[in-house]
């Protein structure tokens, strides 16, 4: 008799989650959840405050669709994961339809594509501030910002789709359990029939797209604010200037970090499980990070949050919160 792990599903895949860890499970549960209503809150506490300004500086606006983009992608994946742990365990996992698996590993692309693309037009709003500031207002205008965003979305989307179509066209024989928790690319590429290096073109003229082309637009971007701090006499101008791109450094360094880490590996070198974990923190713990860098950074969403506090709870005195 074939194993659990060895079990064939004809019309999807099986999602084996954390489901060799019964005794694990209520603990990660809870855990997961935690993690979860935080970032929610978290992101949606930054979206709140961004509305309620009267005024908002481009910056915040692209701000604001990060938080945007950080509440999908959580909800893409987290939902479904704490289903499954709740659910009593077979000890096979998870049963997930081939539609289903294709919607969430096109989403999940989707949404970490349009977040690539808006890091670099959030460089590109910095690099216009700090080089051309007498010009900031006239170039950097909300019609240009919705423009940006609108590029972004359907840049992750152009890419995802292809993507999709790419891995899903792949043939899967034997096995269809898949050692990861959602429908990522390389847990998907581990069931792949065949062995040979065309199946990661697709992956590696995705990586090409979000990945190196965003990246490299960031790169040029600092490397012209450098210039121009270089330039400063003053050291305390350079110092505030400089401060301005802290938070996006910081959230640049998580978001390409994980990604180049994770799909930037020939399938060779990939490990199943150990993908599996890297996975967890980057699809739980990053996104509960942004949130606390921009609050923690930038004094318009300090006190844009303070305003919010102020008006769900009248009764406190002002400057408590965050």
């Amino acid at each position: 008799m074939d194993s659990p792990w060895n079990a064939t599903v004809p019309c999807g895949f099986l999602l084996q989650g954390f489901s060799e860890f019964p005794h694990l499970r209520p603990t990660l549960f809870l855990l997961l959840l935690a993690v979860h209503l935080a970032t929610l809150s978290g992101n949606l506490l930054i979206l709140v405050a961004v509305a309620s300004m009267p005024s908002r500086p481009p910056m915040l606006l692209f701000l604001s669709q990060l938080s945007a983009i950080e509440l999908c992608y959580t909800l893409v994946v987290v939902p479904r994961s704490l289903a499954d742990l709740a659910a009593p365990s077979l000890g096979r996992g998870s049963p997930i339809s081939f539609l289903g698996c294709a919607v969430q590993m096109q989403m999940f692309v989707a949404l970490g594509g349009a977040e690539c693309f808006l890091l670099a037009a959030m460089a590109y709003d910095r690099y216009v501030a700090i080089c051309h500031p007498l010009r900031y207002a006239a170039v950097v205008t909300p019609g240009l910002c919705a423009r940006l965003a609108l590029a972004c979305c359907l840049g992750g989307l152009t890419v995802s789709l292809g993507l999709t179509v790419a891995v899903f066209h792949l043939p899967f024989c034997g096995s269809r359990l898949l050692v990861h928790f959602f429908c990522d690319i390389t847990a998907l590429l581990h069931l792949a029939c065949t062995r040979s290096y065309a199946d990661e073109l697709p992956l590696l003229g995705a990586c090409l797209l979000l990945l190196l082309l965003p990246s490299l637009l960031i790169l040029a971007s600092y490397g012209a604010i450098a210039a121009t701090l270089r330039r400063l006499r003053s050291p305390w101008g350079r110092r505030k200037a400089a401060s301005t791109c802290t938070s996006h450094l910081a959230v640049t360094f998580l978001h390409y970090g994980c990604a180049t880490f994770m799909y930037v590996r020939p399938k060779a070198s990939h490990s199943p499980r150990w993908d599996r974990t890297v996975a967890l923190v980057y699809t739980t713990v990053t996104p509960l990070l942004y949130p606390l860098v921009y609050s923690l950074r930038n004094c318009e969403i300090r006190a844009a949050i303070r305003g919010v506090q102020g008006r769900w709870c009248p009764g406190q005195p002002r400057g408590q919160g965050l």
